[in-house]
């Protein structure tokens, strides 16, 4: 009963007109959302190829353990915008997705399953939560060969010793080249 209620639930997402339709969404604000993210990803992975330039996959971590969440803030403040990055297996546990990016999630790997690209999974829609009107998108993150050091299922006992060290409850490896890691969410409140 809980698989068809969850079935029932993800085909509504799917169906609906708004998770592919350009008229709830004008093209110029899809593209700034779309851009914030490009401008998000870009800082991430600079600070990450610095980091592992200069230290290898240890100092990776904690570039990442430490310097994520402060870009995440600062780009999202430049735009006006909230962004995050979210997954069903989060590493930092301030990453688990709310309920709607976690029906959203489960629909990507829906449709990649269904043969999509990772890289053209995105859905928005307007949705209403505590009395306010938000405008929701995500966009698909996809696991990058360079990810499996730290994300892949065989992991080096160094960076596996420091995954547990900084990320306790790590849920974030086991992947593969071309898997769906998680994706970028930004919420917009509506007037």
């Amino acid at each position: 009963m809980k698989r068809f209620i969850l079935s029932i639930a993800l085909s509504s997402l799917i169906c609906s007109p708004l998770a592919f339709a350009g008229d709830k969404i004008d093209a110029e604000k899809l593209a700034s959302y779309r851009s914030a993210i490009k401008e998000l990803g870009g800082a991430l992975k600079s600070e990450l190829m610095a980091a592992k330039k200069a230290g290898g996959a240890i100092q990776v971590l904690t570039v990442c353990n430490t310097k994520a969440a402060p870009i995440s803030v600062a780009v999202s403040e430049k735009v006006g915008l909230t962004i995050k990055r979210t997954s069903l297996k989060p590493r930092n546990a301030k990453n688990v997705p709310d309920d709607w990016e976690k029906a959203v999630l489960e629909q990507f790997e829906q449709r990649k399953t269904q043969g999509e690209a990772s890289k053209t999974l995105e859905f928005h829609e307007v949705i209403e939560k505590d009395g306010q009107r938000q405008l929701r998108y995500m966009k698909a993150i996809r696991t990058a060969a360079p990810c499996l050091t730290c994300h892949g299922s065989e992991i080096d006992q160094k960076i596996q010793d420091k995954l547990n060290e900084l990320y306790p409850e790590d849920k974030a490896t086991g992947y593969e080249a071309g898997d769906l890691r998680g994706a970028f969410s930004i919420t917009e409140i509506l007037p």
